[in-house]
């Protein structure tokens, strides 16, 4: 079974819109919802949460939009959004790629 992780911070505008790609991900791909969230800032989160950007998604702990990369401190991250300028979050048609490319169950 895959890992599926959404890092935020609480402040960030772009959450709401990650967790509705993260829905819609999980429904093309034909799959329950499923994902563990990390805040950033939480001293209970692992120490590899840090360097993203908020929001991002991991899926067994690579980030959906690589080309993007690890962003850092204290920073809502964009996404590019095909030619057409950026997005709040990775495109759900991308994350479910990556959810199919696993063996998720």
């Amino acid at each position: 079974m895959a890992t599926v992780e959404l890092i935020y911070d609480p402040d960030c505008p772009n959450v709401r819109a990650a967790r509705r790609a993260l829905m819609e991900a999980f429904g093309m791909a034909g799959l329950a919802a499923h994902w563990r969230e990390w805040r950033r800032n939480d001293a209970q989160a692992p120490d590899y949460v840090r360097r993203f950007g908020s929001p991002t998604v991991l899926v067994d702990g690579r980030d959906v939009e690589p080309a993007t990369g690890p962003e850092g401190h204290g920073c809502c991250r964009l996404y590019p959004a095909g030619g057409h300028g950026l997005r709040r979050a990775p495109a759900p048609a991308r994350i479910a790629t990556c959810l199919r490319a696993t063996n998720y169950k």
